[in-house]
């Protein structure tokens, strides 16, 4: 037995590499793809987050009912909340956290003030939380 594993350990040992090698690809591509998806997510997130601020600035400082629809909103916070979830944290929680504040200063956006201020506030760290989660793939 030990003579054949002898004659054989050339073969053995290839086999042994091309194993682990396929193993090692298989593993990489995963890695890989994983992170070529939280990427194009977390680039729609900014994406949509840049178009709820425009929605909120034109319905607070130019009273646009057309640009500035709030409720134009809700479609991009549900995009937003949909992305987050393939997305590793901080981005999830500071989504649920915007989601929050969206849902009890929506209506109060072209009026108020504070309102205003605690979504764009909300936005701003969502973008961060999003631009770290980005700067972490590298």
């Amino acid at each position: 037995m030990l003579k054949s594993i002898k004659q054989n350990a050339v073969a053995l040992i290839s086999l042994v590499v091309a194993v682990t090698a396929l193993g090692s690809s298989h593993w990489r591509d995963e890695v890989t793809d994983q992170n070529r998806n939280i990427r194009q997510a977390s680039f729609e997130i900014l994406k949509e987050l840049s178009s709820l601020q425009l929605i909120i600035d034109y319905a607070h400082y130019d009273k646009d009912e057309q640009k500035g629809n709030p409720i134009t909103g809700w479609g991009h916070i549900g995009l937003i909340n949909d992305l987050s979830t393939i997305i590793p944290e901080p981005t999830p929680s500071r989504v649920a956290k915007l989601n929050e504040v969206w849902q009890n200063e929506w209506q109060k956006v072209r009026d108020d003030v504070e309102s205003n201020q605690k979504i764009s506030e909300e936005i701003k760290k969502t973008r961060a939380a999003v631009l770290e989660t980005i700067a972490d793939l590298i």
